[in-house]
Order: structure tokens, then sequence, then C-alpha cells
């Protein structure tokens, strides 16, 4: 983060999400997922406008990443699977995905 912009947002309250300065971890979670769209959905087609870009990529994270892509964290199950095996149905209770 520059230091302008660091002086910015300590004059208005807010505080970065980040932690410590040069921390790996930091955005780990964030550039798996973006390494994983950018291999299975956006290397692999040419958008004509942004706004068909954003809903490839709507489509893709809802419909395919968070419904039907295995996930090793899940024990590769995709997370409908993992739901399904893990929470019997319950009529009061929403799913979550």
């Amino acid at each position: 983060m520059s230091l302008p912009l660091s002086k910015t947002m300590r004059e208005n309250g807010v505080r970065p999400s980040m932690g410590s300065i040069s921390s790996p971890w930091d955005n780990a979670a964030m550039e798996s997922l973006m390494g994983i769209v950018k291999a299975e959905c956006v290397h692999a087609r040419t958008y004509a406008t942004r706004e068909e870009a954003a809903l490839d990529l709507f489509e893709y994270i809802e419909v395919v990443y968070n419904r039907a892509r295995i996930h090793s964290a899940l024990g590769y199950f995709s997370p409908v699977e993992f739901e399904e095996a893990n929470w019997p149905t319950d009529e009061g209770r929403p799913k979550a995905a």
C-alpha cells in the first residue's frame, strides 16, 4: 500500500484489511481463487464488453465454483455435495449453497 493512501486512510479512520507489511499470508486465499478463475474461465475467452465479462464471471463463480466444482478443503466434494453429506435436510433451516 502506498504511503499517501495509508495516510489518507488513517486520517479518515479507515483501517486496512491487510495485516503486517510484506506478509505473504494476507492475500493467499484470494490469490488462489483468482488463479483458478483466470485459468478456468477468463483465459479461455475474449469478451466484447465489460458487462459480458462481468456476467460470465458471476455465472462461473455462482454456478460452477460455488456449487459444482470440487474443493480440496471440503474433502473433494462440491459445496452442495458437502452440505448434503454433512447436514441432513432440515425443513426449517435454509441451506447455504
